[in-house]
């Protein structure tokens, strides 16, 4: 009987994000807050997308959890009524940005750029993960925080939301990766394209698998100066 408790209190879900650090840090008088959150550090096309929200306590939508945990149709509704209650911004950092300044800093630097690009300037800034941002206000990084911080929550769906959008318009231009199934991620029918056609330019040349197909190609075509005359 203990052993099956423990079993079913195991499997009860987390609760969800909460707006209790944003209310303590209003009704202190330092408000605005804001939270902010990126898609896509991980796959091995497209930009990374960042999003900064700043929740009006008065209207937050039911529902906000980490991206993760919710359904793709439901991001997209959710993603709606952020926009339609909160202030919200979103910016990109580009491949080449992301090849020249490595994934973390690329990252970083269009999480302050959200923050910087919201219509009023927060007094505070939650971000998910563990570095704190270059931003002219208060900065609090939050370990897991798209799962405990309600504003992060909301920043995290609005960015993944903003960029499958963004790599939907992308698999238009380059049909047959399936980005509007995998977003760029290294999943094993991605990897097949990759190896049928090659790399697009919005793919992430210096990510260990599309490096590794490069060499590959180069390796079987090593040009003109190398090969044999006839």
């Amino acid at each position: 009987m203990i052993r099956s408790a423990k079993a079913a209190a195991g499997k009860q879900p987390s609760p969800p994000p909460s707006f209790r650090r944003e209310r303590a840090l209003i009704k202190s008088g330092t408000g605005p807050v804001a939270g902010c959150d990126e898609a896509g550090r991980g796959p091995l096309a497209g930009p990374v997308v960042a999003a900064a929200v700043v929740l009006d306590p008065k209207r937050i939508p039911r529902g906000l959890d980490d991206s993760k945990k919710l359904t793709r149709a439901r991001r997209e509704e959710l993603f709606d009524e952020i926009c339609a209650t909160a202030a919200v911004a979103v910016t990109v950092a580009s491949v080449a940005r992301i090849e020249r300044d490595n994934i973390l800093r690329a990252s970083l630097w269009a999480l302050a750029r959200a923050v910087h690009a919201l219509p009023e300037s927060p007094r505070h800034v939650f971000v998910d993960g563990r570095d704190r941002l270059d931003v002219n206000c208060d900065c609090e990084a939050v370990i897991g925080g798209d799962a405990l911080v309600v504003s992060i929550a909301a920043a995290s769906i609005v960015a993944k939301v903003a960029r499958d959008r963004l790599m939907c318009k992308l698999a238009l231009d380059h049909p047959g990766y399936g980005f509007e199934t995998h977003m760029g991620y290294g999943v094993p029918v991605h990897l097949e394209a990759l190896r049928r056609l090659g790399p697009t330019v919005h793919h992430r040349r210096l990510f260990a698998p599309v490096a590794a197909m490069l060499q590959a190609s180069e390796r079987a075509d090593p040009g003109p100066e190398l090969r044999p005359v006839a």
